[in-house]
């Protein structure tokens, strides 16, 4: 049997698009002669939906997309994933489904089991798991149909009670196929790999796994569709954060050995994402060279897509001549066109005069318009009208904050004028320990780096000059700094990066407590000190806009912590 793969990268309530999509991926499949077409989950809508699956009328144009698509299912089979209705009123209204089309007829609806509502999922919210399973049968073969999650109970803990490929592999189907929406962190083409062969070889038959790409505001979805056979051997694995389409030919699949011709210690290992990088350290792993151009990839899809997607052309951001800027800008560069990414200049009494000539430089080196706007006068307009209220009281934060806050303002009132979406050029390790003005350098519609710790940001910018210089070296060689007093340095206020981002990792990404931090040889009262800025600045975060995710634990829907809490703060 000759299968299709079509790896399509959807937008989320375009119902005439995605169908137009979709059918353009059948008559593709039909041209090269494949029997059957699998595409992702919830690819007529996109995912994830969220309310939007709470309007009947969405629900409806669900349906009406179904059945055009249908019309062209005529000589070949189609797999694709949307909502369906569920016609017994005990539960859910919904289930997430797949549909078979043959014949210009639905011949099978399958039902998700396993319903994630971990991190960024919340798929019991809307839908209700399935509670039969049953192969399909198509052209002499038995298909075992399941959907993205229903392949993730594996491991040592399983967070489910059932196992739908437990119950299908009693009817001993042929093939097993899995429409995903699987989002991209920087572990998960590991884990994802591993979870498809480690499948292949406890079942002993080939997987078909369509993964979908494209970004879906803040979650990346990076593609990498896989084809393994059932000797766990990869036969197939399609491109990284672009469109793809794949072809195999089941027929010529190796058929599965005994388990003892295989390779020595060949066994269904699944690994997790907590177990990726085991054995390096915190920050060797953070920064290498493989998550770092992956990290890269997924920032310039994120921008992309946020873009085409909500129908904006153009950009702007800050350019202090700091390495977040700097990075920040390259990439928007890169994703955008030079033409469409504006860069802004605030000098400052604190400003040095190195910041500026390399914020320029570096805007003549990427070649996007840039403008110079000092703001010395604005801000001592605010100190004199604020005089009689501060009453000669010292310099403080105060004072800090009205130039962060004269930037975000003056940033806001060009996007205004000229319709630019303002980029946020805050990093995680900032967000992490509060270390940012609430609407001023926190101000943004999109935050390119609020989840690359700061350790990461330097390699990135490495990343970017890999070939030749873009961003100053100056820029990456001088010690990181606000420039809101005099001599100010960033280790005034926080750690250094290095020990800051390791603890930051180990408490954020892998939710370990004090006591196994302090285990991993940290110094208690830094422990506790790192900890407490990240927990009573939760307030902050919660007013940041979105953030682009590319880590395991992303701030935003995917960490949710209360705002008035007395935990290790």
């Amino acid at each position: 049997m000759k299968i299709a793969l079509a790896q399509q990268n959807y937008h989320i309530g375009n119902f005439e698009k995605n169908t137009e999509k979709i059918i353009e991926g059948i008559n593709r499949a039909k041209a090269q002669g494949a029997d059957l077409v699998v595409f992702s989950e919830l690819c007529i809508c996109g995912y994830p939906p969220r309310d939007f699956l709470e309007f009947n009328d969405f629900i409806n144009k669900c349906y009406a997309a179904v059945d055009a698509i249908r019309q062209h299912a005529d000589t070949i089979g189609v797999l694709i994933g949307s909502p369906a209705r569920n016609t017994i009123a005990d539960g859910k209204d919904l289930f997430n489904a797949a549909f078979f089309l043959y014949e210009q007829e639905i011949k099978a609806e399958i039902h998700k089991t396993l319903l994630p509502t971990y991190d960024v999922f919340d798929e019991y919210r809307y839908f209700e798991p399935a509670d039969s399973w049953s192969v399909i049968p198509f052209k002499g073969k038995k298909l075992a149909v399941t959907i993205c999650e229903d392949i993730w109970n594996m491991g040592n803990n399983p967070l489910y009670r059932i196992t739908p490929m437990e119950k299908l592999i009693a009817q001993e189907p042929d093939l097993m196929i899995n429409l995903s929406a699987s989002p991209y962190n920087y572990a998960q083409d590991i884990v994802r790999n591993s979870l498809v062969k480690a499948h292949t070889l406890k079942y002993r038959l080939p997987m078909v796994y369509c993964n979908t790409v494209g970004s879906q505001t803040e979650i990346v979805f990076d593609g990498g569709s896989l084809v393994y056979d059932a000797n766990g051997n990869k036969v197939l694995e399609m491109k990284y954060f672009e469109e793809d389409y794949g072809l195999i030919d089941t027929n010529k699949l190796a058929p599965a050995l005994p388990l003892t011709e295989l390779a020595p210690n060949t066994e269904p290992v699944y690994f997790s994402a907590m177990e990726v990088g085991v054995g390096e350290s915190t920050l060797q792993y953070l920064n290498n060279e493989k998550n770092i151009g992956e990290i890269y990839q997924a920032l310039v899809l994120g921008i992309k897509d946020y873009f085409d997607k909500m129908g904006f052309t153009k950009a702007i951001l800050g350019s202090s001549g700091g390495i977040d800027s700097a990075v920040t800008l390259a990439i928007a560069v890169d994703a955008l066109g030079k033409e469409n990414v504006r860069a802004v200049l605030m000098p400052s009494h604190f400003s040095t005069s190195h910041s500026v000539d390399d914020a320029v430089q570096l805007s003549k080196t990427l070649g996007n318009p840039y403008d110079i706007v000092p703001i010395k006068n604005i801000y001592d307009s605010f100190l004199t009208e604020l005089q009689p209220i501060f009453n000669n009281l010292p310099f403080s934060l105060a004072e800090e904050n009205i130039q962060s806050r004269t930037r975000g303002n003056l940033l806001m009132a060009i996007a205004n004028k000229f319709g630019y979406i303002l980029l946020n050029t805050s990093n995680k390790s900032e967000l992490s320990t509060g270390y940012g003005t609430l609407y001023g350098d926190m101000a943004g519609g999109l935050s390119v780096l609020g989840d690359v710790y700061k350790t990461q940001v330097y390699a990135l910018a490495r990343y970017i000059n890999r070939d030749a210089e873009i961003i100053p070296s100056h820029i990456i060689t001088k010690a990181p700094s606000a420039e809101l007093r005099p001599d100010q340095k960033d280790s005034d206020s926080l750690p250094e990066y290095d020990v800051l981002d390791s603890v930051l990792y180990e408490y954020i990404e892998r939710r370990k407590g004090p006591k196994e931090i302090i285990a991993e040889g940290f110094e208690p009262l830094l422990v506790a000190r790192i900890l407490k800025m990240v927990n009573v600045n939760e307030y902050k975060r919660n007013q940041f806009c979105p953030i682009i995710r590319v880590s395991m634990k992303a701030f935003g829907m995917g960490r949710r912590l209360p705002i008035v809490a007395k935990y290790l703060s």
